[in-house]
């Protein structure tokens, strides 16, 4: 019985080590972003197409409202994992308080509703963050998103990035160019 006990955690460790390595190859900064048909921003990167979603509460966020109101928006894609909490993290410590006239937006696209994102969103400690449940996944399809992605929409309706968080230097870099 002692044995069968051993080999079931054994096991139960082999596979929480599979499955989080896939995920801790995205924070590796030689990692590459392996999405394909992304605007990487600059001058040939498409406009943004305008969206209108639900945040967790219950207010409608339409993008084109946002930019007329900001110098740009930020949407970041979580699922409420660890990674995804050391990115928001990261976020809110260094780059929000920076860049006061951008509108941060969190997308859940995990959850399924407005409620259990809600749940999510207060549970993991964001409750200050607009977050937008994405429950139809219209917006990560949109933006061909993934676990971590950031997309930076300037005021003029330009993606200026869409890659994987890393470690935020890209985003402070994107940002300073709206200075």
């Amino acid at each position: 019985m002692r044995f069968i006990k051993s080999l079931c955690i054994a096991l139960t460790l082999v596979a929480m080590t599979i499955s989080t390595t896939g995920c801790l190859e995205d924070l590796k900064s030689e990692s590459k972003d392996l999405r394909t048909d992304t605007s990487v921003g600059g001058d040939d990167s498409a406009p943004a197409v305008d969206f209108i979603e639900l945040s967790t509460e219950s207010e409608t966020i339409q993008l084109s409202s946002e930019l007329m109101n900001n110098d740009a928006v930020v949407l970041y894609y979580t699922m409420w994992c660890p990674i995804c909490d050391s990115h928001m993290s990261h976020l809110r410590s260094n780059v929000v308080d920076h860049y006061r006239n951008v509108r941060y937006l969190v997308v859940d696209y995990v959850s399924g509703s407005v409620a259990q994102s809600r749940n999510s969103q207060v549970s993991n400690g964001y409750a200050s963050f607009t977050v937008l449940s994405d429950s139809d996944q219209s917006l990560i399809e949109q933006f061909n998103a993934t676990m971590g992605t950031t997309v930076v929409i300037d005021d003029q309706n330009k993606i200026l990035m869409n890659e994987d968080y890393k470690n935020g230097a890209r985003l402070i870099e994107v940002l300073e160019t709206l200075q």
